[in-house]
């Protein structure tokens, strides 16, 4: 059940941003689920999935029917929940 990732243009500028080697971590990450992205995402309001990485969350949509993750926001832990 292999997702394949489309990336909002406002978080690849987010990651741009950031020290290369935490956004290389955050990349990875994303990456790394496309197998099983259940197995590392949790349901947050609003049909969003969120997905935990140190002390960032990414906010992600699900479309189920052509299996794309395309990840809508990326931010650090207290800005994220503030939006």
């Amino acid at each position: 059940m292999t997702f394949s990732i489309e990336w909002d243009e406002k978080v690849l500028n987010f990651l741009r941003k950031l020290p290369k080697n935490i956004s290389e971590r955050i990349f990875n990450k994303i990456e790394s689920i496309k197998e099983n992205p259940f197995h590392f995402l949790e349901h947050y309001e609003g049909g969003y999935y969120k997905l935990r990485i140190g002390d960032y969350r990414a906010l992600i949509d699900i479309d189920f029917e052509n299996k794309i993750l395309i990840v809508q926001v990326l931010d650090k832990i207290g800005r994220i929940y503030k939006r």
